[in-house]
C-alpha cells in the first residue's frame, strides 16, 4: 500500500534540513526521487546520497524563481522517465524583518519564496500529471501558517520569525484547497503538510532558545526531520487515493493548543 516502486518524484529544496529527510524518505519506499536546488552547497549530502541510493536519488540544480529554470528541470525529468508522479513543493527563500519596520522588498521576498514559489512549480507540473492522469503534489507550509509565533518564545534570540514567512506559509494551505479542487477532475491529488519546531542545527546551538521552544509543544521536545518521511510517503502513495485537499500537521500538537 506505501510502496513507491516505479514512481518518479521531483522535491524542491530537496537537498536542505527537512527536504533531504523527504527525499530520502521517498526514495526508501523505491521512488527515483530528483533533489532540486538552486545551490550546489549540499555536495556532501548528495555525495552520500551517490553512496547510499545507487540510482535513486539525482541532484538537478534549479531556482524555483524562474520559470524557465523550473520547465527546463521538469522537461529533462520528463524526457528520461516519461512521467512525474510526485512533486514536493518544499523549497522556500525570504527575507527577515519585524512588522514595524521591514520593507517592502523584503515582504515581497519572503512571498516570492513561499506562495509564488509552490504556485509556479504547481502550475508547470500540471501538464505532466495530466499526461499520465495521475499525479500526487505535497505542499509544505508551516504551523505559523495557522497560528501566529509567540514573542515571548523568541525575546532577543534573533530567530523571530517574519510576518511574511506565516503569511505566504497560510497562502500555501488555501491555494492548496483551491488546486486540490480544479485539479480532481484530471486525477491529481494536491494535500499541504505543517510541520511545527524542526529547527536546523545551526539554530538548535542556542539551547536556552530550543528549551523554551519544546516547552510550548504539547510532546515537550522539537522534531526531527525525519519525523516528516510517513507522511510524505502517505500522501505520495496509493495508501492517500482517496485524500485530496487536506492539511496535515506535523508538529508535536503545536497548534492543538
Amino acid at each position: 500500500m506505501f510502496s513507491l516502486n516505479n514512481k518518479i518524484a521531483v522535491v524542491t529544496g530537496g537537498a536542505g534540513h527537512l527536504g533531504s529527510a523527504m527525499t530520502e524518505g521517498l526514495a526508501e519506499c523505491g521512488a527515483k526521487v530528483f533533489a532540486l536546488s538552486r545551490g550546489t552547497h549540499h555536495m556532501e549530502k548528495i555525495k552520500q546520497w551517490n553512496t547510499d541510493y545507487p540510482n535513486q536519488i539525482r541532484f538537478i540544480k534549479c531556482d524555483v524563481s524562474s520559470r524557465n529554470s523550473i520547465e527546463s528541470a521538469y522537461k529533462e525529468i520528463f524526457d528520461l522517465h516519461g512521467k512525474i508522479d510526485v512533486l514536493v513543493n518544499n523549497a522556500y527563500f525570504g527575507a527577515n524583518g519585524h512588522l514595524e519596520d521591514i520593507s517592502e522588498e523584503n515582504w515581497m521576498e519572503g512571498i516570492e519564496g513561499s506562495i509564488n514559489t509552490v504556485y509556479r512549480c504547481t502550475q508547470a507540473v500540471i501538464p505532466y500529471m495530466k499526461h499520465s492522469s495521475a499525479g500526487s503534489i505535497i505542499n509544505i507550509a508551516s504551523m505559523y501558517g495557522i497560528v501566529s509565533p509567540d514573542p515571548d518564545i523568541y525575546g532577543n534570540s534573533g530567530f523571530d520569525n517574519p510576518p511574511n514567512y506565516g503569511a505566504g506559509k497560510a497562502a500555501i494551505i488555501q491555494f492548496t484547497r483551491y488546486a486540490a479542487c480544479h485539479l480532481a477532475k484530471y486525477k491529481i491529488r494536491v494535500n499541504s503538510i505543517t510541520p511545527g519546531p524542526f529547527p536546523n542545527e545551526k539554530t538548535q546551538e542556542n539551547k536556552d532558545f530550543i528549551s523554551k521552544l519544546a516547552q510550548k509543544v504539547p510532546l515537550k521536545r522539537i522534531g526531527r526531520p525525519d519525523e516528516l518521511k510517513g507522511v510524505i510517503i502517505l500522501l505520495a502513495s496509493n495508501a492517500s487515493s482517496y485524500i485530496t485537499g487536506i492539511n496535515i500537521p506535523v508538529d508535536g500538537g503545536w497548534t492543538a493548543w
